[in-house]
């Protein structure tokens, strides 16, 4: 008879002087060559030099503490620093930054703009000149800002149309041209939110730390509370996040439908 066969077999005992195989994943990069885009690389530096650009004559003209306290300078700052890495990653063909980044710089210098041509000046055409925007009543507002700038040099602030015109279109001519679709989650919409109430929060606070009188306690008109009240700037407040929010979705929704502009060389890999 023979005995049973156990459930249970014990391991083999290691035999000494054998190498353990390794597990390695093979990166794709080790199989296709990675692509470096020049074209991208060279665009995406003068976008981020644009942005340095009109930001540094903001702080040339004004107070530094008080012209980094706008939400437009604030997102120069931020593309001129995403489009240093994204033309650093392009030329050297290493992997492009997160669409959580790239898509939340565009929204946030859309907002910027849209806000300052719909809302701070009403569409006017001399925003879209060299001339700077006219004052909004008392709070001081951005247009205030930029006319107190434009004072301070006696001439037009030439950043006005650099930062709230050249600049977005740039941007976006990036993402829709030169940028392949991630695609976009919808969730992304909402984590987008984070910076604006956070701005929001920064201003509130600002307005209430600095002394009362001030010209410059409130940085826009629709958020003085010295001149509307917590109810009618929170209401403000709401609208243009629910504003902000829909316009995440529709960022989100153009990604996944508009057409990959990165076409991959055949052996290569592009990034």
């Amino acid at each position: 008879m023979t005995a049973p066969i156990p459930r249970d077999i014990p391991d083999l005992p290691v035999i000494s002087g054998m190498p353990t195989p390794l597990q390695s994943v093979v990166p794709a990069s080790a199989v296709v060559t990675p692509n470096r885009r020049p074209v991208a690389a060279a665009f995406r530096l003068m976008v981020a030099l644009t942005a340095a650009a009109g930001v540094g004559i903001e702080l040339l003209l004004g107070s530094p503490s008080h012209v980094l306290s706008y939400f437009m300078i604030q997102t120069g700052v931020l593309v001129a620093v995403v489009f240093t890495s994204s033309a650093s990653r392009a030329w050297t063909a290493r992997r492009p930054l997160p669409p959580l980044v790239t898509g939340g710089t565009l929204l946030y210098v859309s907002i910027a703009a849209l806000i300052s041509h719909m809302i701070l000046t009403g569409g006017s055409p001399p925003f879209l000149t060299m001339g700077p925007t006219p004052t909004l009543g008392a709070g001081a507002g951005a247009g205030a800002g930029t006319s107190e700038l434009a004072a301070l040099a006696g001439w037009p602030a030439p950043a006005n149309p650099l930062l709230h015109t050249l600049l977005p279109l740039a941007v976006a001519a990036d993402w829709l041209l030169l940028t392949r679709p991630a695609p976009l989650r919808p969730a992304l919409a909402a984590t987008w939110l984070l910076y604006p109430l956070a701005y929001l929060a920064f201003t509130l606070a600002r307005g209430v730390l600095l002394p009362d009188g001030s010209s410059a306690s409130y940085l826009y008109p629709f958020l003085d509370v010295n001149q509307q009240g917590y109810k009618s700037v929170l209401a403000n407040a709401l609208l243009i996040g629910l504003a902000c929010y829909a316009l995440g979705l529709l960022l989100v929704a153009l990604d996944h439908l508009r057409p990959n502009p990165v076409r991959p060389r055949r052996g290569r890999l592009d990034w």
